[in-house]
This record gives C-alpha cells, structure tokens and sequence, in this order.
C-alpha cells in the first residue's frame, strides 16, 4: 500500500473543496432534504484513515496523525518532552554529587577566588601523615581554636564524606579570608602552617604538637666568609627556618639549576665589601645560603613573579621548567649526612594565566597509598595516571619511562657541581610552562632510617588517642565520625527521596504515555456502517500532549440547537465506540455526539445562505461593470455623488459572498461636518456621479453592514448644493494664501540679494546694518516657501524684540563680535556671513525690515565703514577689524598704505562677551558622552593636516564632519568620553582599541604633548571633535592589558595588604573561646 500524499494539507481548504460543499447545500436546499449521501460528503466521513503523515489533517476527521511524535522522537513540552529534561524540571539531582568510590578523593568548592585555598588544602589533606596528626587533636583543643576544628572537619569530610565535593565556605570564613580577591598560593601556605604550629602547640598528644614542624620546616643559615682571614661572620652561626625554598626561575631551565642558583656564592667585593670583625677593615668576601636540615616534606615555590622597575608592575615568567620525578637532596646539605635523602615528587600546584594578580590555581598530587595522580580543580577530581601530567596537558614529560632510562632523563644533582662528589640517578622528568610550587616527599625506607626505629609520626592504633572509629582508609577520631555519619545520612536519605520522586514521575510518564498511543491506535472507525462518536480536536490534541488533561469538553462543536454543527468539521475527529468509552469513563465531561447527532436545521439554514451568496456575487460583479463605465467616463446617467476614492478602492476589493465593513461609508469623504456636501476644492472631497441603480446597491449594502448608523451612508443627488459656510471658509483661506503670498514676492524684490543669500560688497564711508544671522536665515526660508507648503513655514519675530537681544541690558551695548571682513578681487565683503552671527545689511533693507517686521530705525545696530592706514592705533577701538592679512596679494589697491575699519554703535560690550564665552566654555567642560579621534601615527612626525586640526582654536558650536574622519594617513578612531575622564583611562582606551601599551604611548593634541595622566580631559582642554594623535614609542616591553586591568581592579594597595586583617596575620589568643 503506497503511502497517502499529506503535503500541505494543514493549509486553508482547496477551492474545488469549498465547491463540492457548495454544490451540495445548493442541492439540499433543491431537494429539501438531507440525506446519509449528504452528510457523508458534508462531513468528510468518506476520507479513508491516514497512515503514517507527517503532521494531523484538519479538512480529514479520520486522520490521528501527528497527535503523538514518533516512536523515538519527542516535542519541547508537555507529555513528549525529553525524559531528561522531564528529570531536569524535578530540581537539582543530589546523586550527581555522589563521591564515585571511597578510593575517588573529593574536591573543594570555590566560592569565588579561593582555588588559592583550595589547592594548599588538598596538598595537606592527602600527606597522611599531617592528615593523621590533625585527626589526633584533642576535643577541647580542638574547641578552644576554631581553626584546628574547621581543618579537622574539612579533612573528615575530604576523608569519609559521601559527596564529591565538600563545601570550604566554614574553614574560609573562620580565617576572616575575602574570598573575591585572588591571593598567592606560597604566602597562603607560609602563613597558615606557621598558625596551624601556634595553634597545635597547646595539644597535650606529642606528635601532634610538632606535626608540623617535623614534617615541612626545614633550616637554613646565611653565611658571609671573609677572603683575607676565611673566618665566618656572627650571624654566619644562625640558623633560619624555612617551610618553602623559593627558587628563581628567570633565565633557569631546571630545577637542578635553580638549586644551584640559590645555593650559589655571591661575591662581596667593590662598594659592596663586607666588614670583617677580625680583620677590623672592608674586604672582599662570599656569601652563601647552606641548608642545615631538610623536612619529609620539602616544598619549592619557583619566583614565575617579576617586578618590571620602567613600568612599575609585575609579570608572569611562562617558560618552560623541567623537575624530575625523583630528586637527591643529599649532596646539597651543608653538612653530609649518613642517610639517603631521596625524595619523589608529590604534588605540582599549577598557576593557569599569563596575570600575575589573577588566573587560577590547580593542584596535581599523587595518592600514596595507590600512587595514582589527581588534578583536584576545585569541585572537579580527576584521574591522571601514574604520572603528574596527562598527555592533553601542556605540560608533559620530556621522556616516557619504559623501564630503560635514555640520556635525556637521567638528571646529575650535586651541592657544589664537582664531578668529586656527584650522585646520579634515574628519574623521570617533568616539564611545565606554568607550574608554581612542586613538593617532594622523603622515600619511606629513607625517612624510618633517618628516624632510627621512632614510631611514625602518629599512630593512632597505640592508644595515643582515646576514641577512633576505624574506616575504610584510615581512622577517624569519634566525635568526627559521629558528625561525618550524619552529615551522610541526610545527604544519602536525600538521594533516595530523589530517586523514588523520579521514579515515579517516569513511571506514571510511561504509562501515560501508553496510554495516549493505545487509544489513539483504536480510534480509527473501520466502516461507515459502524458506531462512531465526535469529539473536539483542540481537546484530543491537549489530551495527547499533557500529562493531566482537563475534562472532556465538546462543547465548541455544538450549534444553538446542542447538534454537531457541519461548518465544524475541521475542528473534530471521528473515533470508534471503544475510544470514547475509554475517554468518557476516564475523563467524563461531554456532551456525547454520535453518529446522527447532526443538525438539520442549520444545514437548511446554510443552504438558503450558499444561494443567497451566489446572487450576491453576481450582482456585485455586475456593479463592478458600471463603476469601471463611471470611472472611465462612459456612464452618462449619474444621479448621485460619491467618494471617487473611495469607488476606486471599492473596485479593488475581491467578490465575497456578504458585504463586510469596507463597503459602507461611499459619502464619508464628502460629507462636511456640517452634514452637507463638501466644496470639492476641499482636499480628499472629489467625488463623482453614480447611477441610481448602482446606489441602491452600496446603500443595501451599507445597511446590512450597519442597520443602525444611517448617516454612514448620507445622500448627495445631483442637485445637492456644496455647503455654504465650508465655501465661505476655503474662500477666506484663499484670500489669505494670495495676500500672503504677493507679501513674500514685495519682499523677495525689496531685498532681492538677501533673499538669495549672495554677498553684499562694502564701500568705505557707508553706512550699514547688523542683523541676527538666524532670523535673517528664518526669514529667507519663510518668504522662499512657496506651493501648498507655504503656510508650514513659522514667521519670523518681531524685528524690535530681536534686535533688542543683541544688546546687554547692563550697559546698552553690542553683545556679539563683529564679522570678519576679506578682500576678493578689489572688493571687501562679510568673510563668513553662513557662519557668522551677525550679518552686514545695506542701510535700505534695514529700512525695508523695520517697515515690514516691526522695527524702529533707530533702534537697529548700525556699522560704519571707513577707510584708515597703518598709522591708526588699532588696539585703541575694539570695533576695528584690520583686511590687511585678508587681502589678496592681487587687488588692485594699495593694500600695504589702507585697512578697512567697521565701528559699531552702540559699541562691543567686552566684559558681558567676555562673561558669557565664560559660562559656555564652563558648559562645554561640563560635557558627558562626547566623541574624541584618535590616529595612530607611525613614523618621527604627525602630519600637518593633523597638526592644524588639532591646534585650531575653540569653538562653541563646531561639528565635525564624518568627512573629515577619513584620512590619507590613518584612520580615525572614535572614543566615548567626558569631561571627567581622566587622561589614564583615555589611555586604557586606545590600548584596548589600537594595541599601544600604556607606557609606550605618546599622545598629542597638535603639538601638546598629554601626559598628566591624573589630569581628566577638561583640565587638559580637550573637547567633543577634538582630533588627537599617538605614537608608539616602542621603548618598554609589551605585556597583556589584562595584567593592567587586574592591578588597576585590585588596587596597587589591596595587592601589598596581602592576608592583612584575617586570622592568618592575627594573633591566635584573641580567637581562643
């Protein structure tokens, strides 16, 4: 059976569909009868059952397709969602905490910046021996200092908690540590081992109270020998203890070599000669570290940290270092010791990061017990093999171990690099780009040889603690293992509840969802001869899709008469007797519509409508002839008026089957609001002539649509009268635009070159006047405009109110500069007259303005012209403005013997100009969201164009032009800024932007040099549109933004604070209970 053909049967029914239901209510109201042929065809009964479509198919009520996905598929809601995120919405899933195994170590949450923390803990949790040491403190002590009992809880939950991470949040807040600032691994360390050693000493089991100090201090003296006399210095005998060596690592490749390094002998010689006791006098000498004694557990923190002098910060060395695997410490102490001290390598905390002030910390450690690797990133543990780094890591070995040792793995170490005493051995090494501190462990047969036969360090089986519960994997002091026990039990009662609420929620899904397939696969009826029932579509589909559907509802497929109504047939579905049953019985609700619950008076009804529609189609496309003869011109018998818009709208309209809202109203545009007949000059009121017939037509047209509003359908016969007082009205609006518009062409003559903006020339020994530039601007545009916009354009002001603005109420005088005047061709004329402010008029169109806008003569600003030489004082009149430099070297006069002299009256009022420029510029200073460019210039000098455009002077109301921001020497690059910036973060900015490192940048406006870099923009006068260039000197090394950022953030301040303010630095006494 070939698969039925479903392609776009969700779109709107097919035209020769439509016609089929046609033909057969026109037939049923012909026969006036309906049979079981009628409903059958009405209904669509006869479709067949489709099989296996896409989507479901509203014009086929057999079809159940696409009412439930696929086998495998699934929807974003409602019953077919993917089952996990079905799960997803149960709320967090505690399982997913669950520690994989007891052998899985557990991590540590960050709670913002603590990996710092987190990576030292974990390194101490997982030495044994101190996590034993901390297990045996007794229970008042560990009650008198709360961070004996917050450690002793963290590595009990690290030890026999069931979650794969424990929350630091307790220990964080006892040790008063900021967890938003990033902090270093080394001091963290240093600090609290030297806290944990005061707070321990109270502790009355032996090895406890020294735990610390047996298993990571070690001891150093700084000796100064004298090169005359070779006798060591006093402070020589003094011996330092130390609990990590810190190790350069600049211009060092190895481990091997950085010992070297820092036991190496510095020579004291020059300025920097020693003071000998013995020898009474100066002298050369060598000074030295020797270590004295070593830990079990001996720790190397590599200085990747450098203080840069020329730019004051510091940066991350990110070379490559190389340590072994197995390392000899033995040759290295001052004095020669009979037991091997042979260490393997135990943990490498890993800095990840080029900042100094910033990145993140990651521990790899190695399990003792097991000799498995672990990454420990925070809350995530994973597995990394027999060796510290795993082959996706960067860093990796330089030699894999095979059980052979190859030349490149086998690593010389020695105290004094003489081949006398140097002791070889095979190890495997390790090199790391960003590796930070790395810890050896002393070998154990080494370190109960170094002990003698001592006990180790605790043995909590010989009764030196009382109560201890023994684990799978240590022990447990019982106060600690009471509390661990609990804290399990409620996490694991919490997994199981979870477990239980998410297996019944899948299990009631999955009988759901049975359920919907079961008794969608009975719904399809076989025959036409058996029993089916109708229910709604919009119901089966809510009943597919949810997992609680609603009550049976049928209800939107019943007529007036409680029947199932034919027009509804694509909005329900025929089922077979059994699926109702099992729908009604489970879901109630109704009502039942069986197979001959149809209604017969509804159908007769739409009957009579489908006839009555086809007459009215054809009328209306009868219509449609004569209003296309009416809108050619071919009617000749039009009796009534219409809208002409609105019949030619009318025409585009589609035949329907009924008039809709569209059709009514042919006279609303022509209707005034007086209710008569508009003046067709009115805009939107031409009209037209329609035939009587015609209009019968749009007014029972018109009635059907709205029976109550009559006046939407006013009639205008032929002999109808335009209204009088709308005539009345467009007559007087035409009298005014005649008037008005024979004004503007008295003027345009009157003041023929100022309406058309072209330049006036000045003769000397004349007279004339100053105008505001914008009211003459304004009254261009006003007596310019001309057509049917004309009466858009404002008037003008009153020429008198205008002129009285230019004058300072304090003294009387000119509050504005005068224009600047230049020379072309023998003729003087305003420079600038589109710029300007002011604007020089001939003394007649000043008299000509007063006549037509309302001024007085003698109220106006006049400006006399005059004609001077060099010999005139021109400091002595601030209204005289000197041609000379505007000259062209062309003209005809003498310009070297004249200048050209304009005095105002009244005079320039210098202290009210000078006062308010002040004000604008305090405004303009004040400025917020302005844009500044800024052009990298590469090469010894900036350009001149950009010289002079960065030197021109200020101006209040400059824009600049998008032009101008491109360049043949660069591109302009567009910078957000305000008065406040300061000229750093302006620095910052085109760091980020143009990749020019802060220090190397010389910034320039013109030929300023900025360097002020406290300074905020306004103080270094610079504005919106200034154009500033920057060279980069290239003089300083280059380093990441991100380096600047972070120490910005963190403060030069909060860096040197370091764990300032916390317990680390407090004294313990005050935390004492």
């Amino acid at each position: 059976m070939s698969r039925p053909n479903t392609r776009n049967k969700n779109k709107r029914q097919r035209p020769d569909a439509v016609d089929s239901s046609s033909q057969i209510l026109r037939k049923i109201h012909e026969a006036n009868d309906v049979t079981d042929d009628d409903i059958n065809q009405l209904f669509m009964i006869w479709k067949p059952v489709c099989q296996g479509c896409r989507v479901n198919s509203r014009d086929n009520p057999n079809c159940f397709c696409g009412l439930v996905p696929p086998v495998n598929g699934s929807r974003k809601s409602g019953l077919w969602q993917k089952t996990s995120e079905i799960i997803l919405s149960l709320g967090p899933d505690p399982t997913l905490d669950r520690r994989d195994s007891d052998s899985t170590p557990a991590g540590l949450t960050n709670l913002g910046a603590t990996c710092y923390a987190n990576s030292i803990l974990q390194c101490l949790y997982m030495n044994t021996a101190f996590r034993e040491g901390v297990f045996s403190v007794e229970v008042d002590v560990l009650k008198q200092y709360p961070v004996l009992d917050q450690i002793a809880r963290l590595f009990a939950q690290l030890h026999a908690s069931k979650k794969s991470f424990v929350d630091s949040d307790a220990f964080v807040k006892t040790l008063e540590l900021d967890n938003g600032v990033q902090q270093d691994t080394h001091e963290f360390l240093t600090l609290l081992l030297s806290l944990l050693e005061r707070c321990l000493r109270h502790s009355g089991v032996y090895k406890a109270k020294t735990i610390v100090q047996d298993l990571f201090s070690g001891s150093v003296s700084h000796v100064t020998t004298c090169s005359k006399c070779g006798r060591d210095s006093e402070a020589s005998s003094k011996v330092e203890d130390f609990y990590a060596l810190e190790l350069n690592v600049k211009g060092l490749k190895t481990l091997d070599a950085s010992l070297n390094d820092y036991l190496s002998l510095e020579q004291l010689n020059g300025d920097n000669q020693y003071f000998c006791g013995s020898c009474n006098a100066r002298v050369d000498a060598t000074r030295c570290i020797k270590l004295r004694t070593l830990p079990p557990v001996i720790t190397f923190q590599l200085k990747r940290c450098i203080f840069l002098p020329k730019t004051t910060a510091k940066k991350k060395i990110t070379s490559s270092f190389s340590f072994p695997q197995v390392l000899d410490m033995g040759s290295r102490l001052a004095e020669s010791s009979q037991n091997k001290l042979t260490y393997d390598l135990s943990a490498v905390l890993i800095h990840k990061g080029s900042a100094v002030n910033s990145g993140h910390y990651v521990a790899h450690i190695k399990d003792e017990k097991t000799g498995l690797w672990w990454e420990f990133d925070d809350e995530h543990v994973s597995e990394l093999g027999k060796r510290p780094f795993n082959e996706a890591s960067s860093s990796t070995p330089q030699s894999e171990s095979n059980g052979t040792a190859s030349s490149e793995n086998i690593t010389d170490v020695n105290q004094t690099g003489s081949s006398d005493c140097r002791s070889a051995i095979k190890s495997e090494v390790f090199s790391s780009s960003d590796a930070y501190m790395l810890m050896y462990s002393l070998r154990c047969d080494e370190q109960e040889n170094q002990e003698g036969q001592k006990e180790n360090p605790i043995d909590m089986t010989k009764g030196e603690v009382d109560s201890v519960q023994q684990l799978k994997g240590g022990y447990l002091p019982l106060h600690l293992y009471e509390w661990i026990n609990n804290m399990n039990a409620v996490f694991l009662e919490s997994c199981q509840q979870y477990d239980l609420r998410k297996e019944k929620e899948l299990n009631a899904l999955t009988e759901r969802r049975q359920e919907v397939r079961t008794i969608l696969s009975e719904a399809a009826v076989q025959s036409l001869e058996e029993q089916y029932f109708w229910i709604s579509t919009d119901w089966l589909r809510l009943w597919a899709d949810t997992t609680l559907p609603p009550a049976l509802d049928n209800t939107p497929l019943l007529c007036s008469h409680g029947k199932v109504l034919a027009s509804k047939v694509n909005c329900m579905k025929r089922i077979s007797e059994l699926a109702w049953t099992k729908l009604e019985s489970k879901f109630n609700g109704g009502p039942k519509l069986g197979k001959g619950d149809y209604c017969r008076d509804c159908l007769m009804d739409g009957a009579r409508m489908v006839v009555s529609s086809d007459s009215y189609r054809d009328r209306r496309t009868f219509m449609k002839s004569i209003a296309n003869d009416v809108l050619s011109g071919k009617c000749e018998d039009g009796m009534y008026y219409i809208s002409r818009a609105w019949l030619q709208q009318w025409i585009k309209r589609k035949n329907l089957d009924a008039p809709t809202e569209a059709d009514a109203g042919p006279t609303n545009a022509i209707t005034c609001n007086h209710g008569e007949l508009m003046p067709e000059q009115a805009p939107g009121a031409k009209r037209i002539l329609v035939p009587e017939n015609f209009w019968s037509f749009l007014v029972e047209d018109a009635l059907k649509v709205t029976p109550e509003d009559t006046p939407d359908c006013t009639c205008f016969p032929l002999e109808s009268s335009q209204c009088c007082h709308c005539t009345a009205e467009l007559s007087e609006v035409a009298c005014l635009e005649d008037s008005l518009r024979t004004l503007k062409v008295k003027q345009r003559q009157n003041h023929e070159k100022l309406a058309t903006g072209k330049g006036i020339p000045l003769t000397s020994q004349s007279r004339y006047f100053l105008l505001p530039s914008p009211w003459l601007v304004q009254w261009r545009i006003y007596i310019n405009m001309t057509g049917k916009n004309s009466s858009s354009a404002p008037e003008p002001e009153c020429l008198d109110g205008v002129i009285n603005t230019l004058k300072c109420k304090k003294h009387t005088r000119l509050l504005e500069r005068l224009p600047e005047l230049v020379c072309r061709r023998g003729s003087y004329f305003q420079k600038s007259p589109s710029t300007d402010k002011l604007t020089i008029i001939p003394e007649l169109d000043w008299k000509y303005f007063c006549e037509e806008w309302g001024g007085l003569m003698e109220n106006g600003i006049s400006a006399l012209v005059e004609v001077g030489n060099n010999n005139t004082d021109q400091n002595s009149s601030p209204d005289v403005i000197d041609l000379e430099k505007h000259s062209s070297p062309d003209d005809n006069m003498d310009i070297d013997a004249q200048q050209l002299i304009l005095r105002a009256s009244p005079e320039i009022c210098e202290e009210c100009i000078g006062d308010r420029e002040s004000c604008e510029l305090m405004q303009k200073l004040s400025y917020s969201e302005g844009d500044v460019f800024v052009c990298l210039v590469r090469g010894k000098e900036a350009p001149k164009a950009m010289l002079e455009a960065s030197d021109s002077s200020f101006e209040v109301d400059r824009r600049t032009s998008k032009r101008s921001r491109r360049t043949n020497y660069g591109n302009l690059t567009s910078l957000k800024v305000s008065a406040t910036t300061t000229v750093y973060q302006l620095k910052m900015m085109i760091w980020e932007l143009l990749g020019v490192m802060k220090e190397n940048q010389e910034l320039h406006k013109g030929t300023k040099v900025i360097d002020q870099e406290s300074a905020t923009l306004a103080d270094m006068n610079i504005f919106p549109g200034d154009k500033l260039w920057v060279r980069d000197t290239e003089m300083h090394e280059h380093r990441d933004i991100a380096d600047e950022l972070c120490e910005k953030k963190t403060g030069a301040q909060d860096i040197e604070e370091g764990f300032r303010g916390t317990l680390l630095t407090g004294d313990i006494s005050s935390e004492a209970c």
